[in-house]
């Protein structure tokens, strides 16, 4: 590619592998001395944080050893209520009911005899890796800090009252946790501890987007060689590539669950935009192949959800330059009628005072209404389509109390099966990467791990926790889903940490 005498576009990492400068990923000690330098407003709080974020990270990390193909693993047994885990050449112990999936947190296991409460220094115990210790380490800081500054959860009335561009930015900056069984489920690796103050949804950031420009020789794409990225990345992309130039700020925006998928406080169309940071498992940057799949996409599911109760937030524009750290999708709002608004799935476990205003004065109707509206990703399988519907992906719309339909956003995880949509009367639309399959076994286990092992089932344990211990699981088995999670820690640890492994979520 031809360059403009400074310089030149580079090749980027997979998107699996770490984030530039590893470095910014404080522990928990870091994160501290930031605080007591700069908020010591927060300080107490943190340090009151931190011994529940260390312990549910540690439960994470507990679940992932009892139930999935972690190397190095050479056996499990369970006895007397007590699970027993070998890997590495030592052994790990703990309660077998907290290993399993959305469990109330254990504060220690027993390794080699010895009690270990500290998930990063289990993980280099058990030789695990350095660079995974740290990604532990830098989960139970930013998670001990989302807890100490998260603001009060949400309720009913409240959102409401809000209207419903407020409303859903309420209620996904309301997810303090993050993902409900990913260990690093707060990782951030390449912010700072300032930059998760700034810029984190828990946080309640509202950033300003940039508009930059590309000289004429790097762009690819229709139109003006112009295109909007989030302020944080817009700094390195300027300090990476000389040539890159600020045009103008956009409107502000709030942060959504992701961080970096942003909503305009004027209630434009979202932006899902590219950070070099490492969350959870992977770098969040915006493939070519994920900004040319989405309007093609966006179409199919559009054609093929007209009789559903779920509705596509269609994908559509993208950058212009062929490297996945200028990339962007611009994606529709949820279009809301009177009296609706619209929250994510994951916001119920994380807000027991709005779960109690939809759910308590009768749970099973509840579920009974939800999984009715959920069955439709079941009809969208059979026709050819396989939703990775987790509990971040789902928007319930919400009308007064009760649920009334779906949206469902973020097309990078879906499966297509070209046979399923042509027997449907679809002709399969060209895709690029990996995202077709006609395997019945990589389809249903798509949809099942993330819509109910993960979505539903964190779901169910919030019921019992905040409304109503009565087994609920009657409601949910109806959608004859496998019981099956993502095998996320089995996946970080892999050579490919984005090749789909799978565990049983029993």
């Amino acid at each position: 590619m031809p360059t403009t005498g400074a310089a030149a576009l580079t090749p980027q990492p997979p998107p699996g592998a770490a984030a530039p400068h590893p470095a910014a990923a404080p522990d928990a000690a870091a994160t501290r001395a930031h605080l007591a330098r700069h908020r010591p407003d927060l300080l107490g709080r943190y340090d009151a944080a931190l011994p529940g974020a260390r312990a549910a990270v540690l439960t994470r990390l507990w679940g992932a050893l009892g139930r999935e193909p972690v190397p190095g693993l050479t056996g499990r047994r369970t006895r007397d209520g007590r699970l027993t885990v070998e890997l590495g050449g030592h052994t790990v112990a703990g309660p077998a009911a907290a290993a399993r999936p959305h469990a109330a947190p254990v504060t220690a296991v027993e390794t080699d005899r010895r009690q270990q409460d500290d998930p990063a220094a289990l993980a280099r115990t058990l030789g695990l890796g350095a660079a995974f210790a740290a990604e532990l380490a830098n989960s139970v800081a930013n998670l001990a800090l989302a807890r100490a500054g998260a603001a009060a959860p949400p309720t009913l009335a409240e959102l409401h009252a809000l209207g419903p561009v407020a409303a859903l930015a309420r209620a996904e900056q309301a997810v303090v946790d993050g993902h409900p069984l990913h260990p690093c489920c707060r990782t951030r690796l390449g912010l700072t501890t300032a930059d998760v103050l700034a810029h984190a949804p828990e946080h309640g950031a509202v950033v300003t987007p940039e508009l930059l420009r590309v000289p004429g020789a790097h762009w690819r794409g229709p139109g003006p060689p112009e295109f909007p990225a989030h302020p944080w990345q817009a700094g390195r992309l300027r300090q990476a590539y000389p040539w890159v130039e600020t045009v103008t700020t956009l409107g502000p925006a709030r942060a959504l669950m992701s961080l970096r998928t942003l909503a305009p406080l004027d209630g434009g169309p979202h932006l899902k935009t590219a950070v070099d940071v490492q969350m959870t498992s992977a770098v969040r940057t915006v493939s070519p192949a994920a900004v040319a799949n989405g309007p093609r996409l966006s179409a199919l599911l559009g054609r093929l959800t007209r009789d559903l109760p779920v509705t596509v937030l269609a994908e559509t524009g993208g950058a212009g330059v062929p490297d996945r750290r200028f990339g962007f999708v611009r994606r529709a709002a949820p279009a809301l009628g009177p009296g609706e608004i619209a929250v994510p799935l994951a916001v119920f476990a994380a807000a027991p005072p709005l779960l109690r205003d939809v759910a308590g004065a009768d749970p099973r109707a509840w579920v009974r209404a939800l999984t009715g509206l959920l069955g439709a990703f079941g009809t969208l399988l059979d026709r050819g389509v396989a939703c990775e519907g987790h509990g971040q992906n789902v928007l319930v719309v919400l009308r007064g109390a009760r649920p009334v339909r779906l949206l469902y956003r973020d097309l990078g995880g879906v499966r297509v099966s070209p046979a399923r949509l042509r027997a449907h009367g679809e002709d399969p639309p060209p895709l690029d990467g990996d995202l077709t399959s006609d395997d019945p076994g990589e389809l249903r286990t798509t949809l099942a791990a993330a819509l109910g092992g993960n979505a539903l089932g964190e779901h169910l344990a919030a019921l019992a926790r905040h409304t109503d211990p009565a087994p609920l699981h009657a409601e949910t088995d109806r959608l004859g889903l496998p019981p099956v999670v993502k095998a996320t820690t089995a996946m970080r640890l892999a050579a490919d940490p984005l090749t789909p492994q799978w565990a049983p979520a029993a």
